[in-house]
């Protein structure tokens, strides 16, 4: 059914080059073209909020004290109960993207978080199971690791075609530039949206495999001694030599002299955010460790993580709020 709008701003006849109807100041909105829409809307929105100055800078200013005082919250919240805090940082990242993209029908995010969630749930029951068996730990990385990895290079590769479209770049390949930017913007969110939350699965699992084996404890203490050819994340017998090089893995040696599988301990390290040896939690010097400048912006990006995180678990939330404190005071 065609919709006939009128639009006037300013007491001026906003026509956009159109026809008129038999009515002056009416026409079909349902014939123009999705640009024209969107000028017809925004000068419809220019219409509406006429002489709302005052209530758009209360708005504003509502806006800014909730951020400020969110922050404040959030903060201490971390500081004083950490543990609640990450647990319900994680049901956030997993559950507030699914709502937004279930309600705008994107079916390929829908698919890949199935498929995330189904394997992650798998690995980390595994992590969870006591007894523990001897090759969980080497799974659980594996798995972190593999994501880590494809996470990192499809976000560089989002946001490089971007960069690429911004550069003008796309029109080489004559590829319309709305097409590009979604196609980088895309790969950028998956990259950066399964980065965030496989690095939050990956220190919980980490948490409780480590416990579990015993070498490490929240208290710091470990809990049995550590053998020298025992593996303290693992658990498994350390076969390489730290001066010998490996076939499939090689031996690597902390600042704090205790031998771990470099796997094990890469894992440890990058994906489950561990700063520290898992047996006497002293501090890992990650520039000694990663000597391959390649391998460093793994850490910066791990960092990067770190911040976006906020931005996907709580920002819609404190955005939501605000709508609703406006809706509450009669502001729009």
């Amino acid at each position: 059914m065609a919709g006939v709008f009128e639009v006037e701003v300013d007491g001026v006849e906003h026509d956009h080059g159109l026809e008129h109807h038999d009515q002056p100041n009416q026409f079909d909105i349902s014939k123009l073209s999705p640009e024209e829409k969107w000028r017809v809307e925004h000068a419809r929105m220019h219409a509406k909020h006429k002489g709302h100055e005052a209530m758009h800078a209360e708005m504003v200013l509502i806006l800014i004290v909730t951020l400020v005082v969110a922050q404040l919250v959030l903060v201490q919240w971390k500081q004083r109960h950490p543990k609640s805090y990450n647990l319900v940082t994680l049901f956030q990242m997993w559950v507030v993207p699914l709502y937004f993209t279930t309600k705008l029908h994107w079916w390929r995010f829908l698919t890949t978080w199935f498929i995330f969630s189904v394997i992650t749930a798998y690995i980390s029951y595994r992590a969870t199971r006591k007894p523990l068996a001897c090759t969980t730990p080497r799974l659980v990385y594996k798995w972190f690791l593999l994501l880590y990895k494809i996470s990192y290079a499809t976000g560089i590769v989002g946001y490089s075609v971007v960069m690429f479209t911004l550069f003008g770049i796309n029109l080489i390949f004559r590829i319309k530039p709305e097409d590009a930017m979604d196609f980088g913007v895309s790969l950028l969110f998956y990259g950066l949206y399964y980065g965030v939350l496989g690095r939050d699965f990956a220190e919980m699992c980490a948490d409780f495999m480590a416990s579990t084996v015993g070498y490490y404890s929240a208290s710091g203490m470990p809990t049995k001694h550590l053998s020298d050819n025992i593996c303290a994340v693992c658990g498994q017998p350390i076969l390489v030599d730290v001066s010998e090089e490996g076939i499939i893995e090689n031996t690597y040696r902390l600042s704090c002299n205790h031998v771990f599988h470099e796997f094990c301990i890469r894992g440890w390290c990058i994906v489950g955010k561990k700063q520290m040896c898992p047996y006497c939690k002293e501090k890992v010097d990650l520039k000694r460790m990663f000597s391959n400048p390649w391998e460093r912006p793994h850490v910066m990006y791990g960092q990067l993580l770190d911040w976006l995180r906020y931005l996907v678990a709580w920002q819609p939330v404190i955005i939501g709020f605000v709508q609703g404190i406006n809706y509450v005071l009669g502001l729009e």
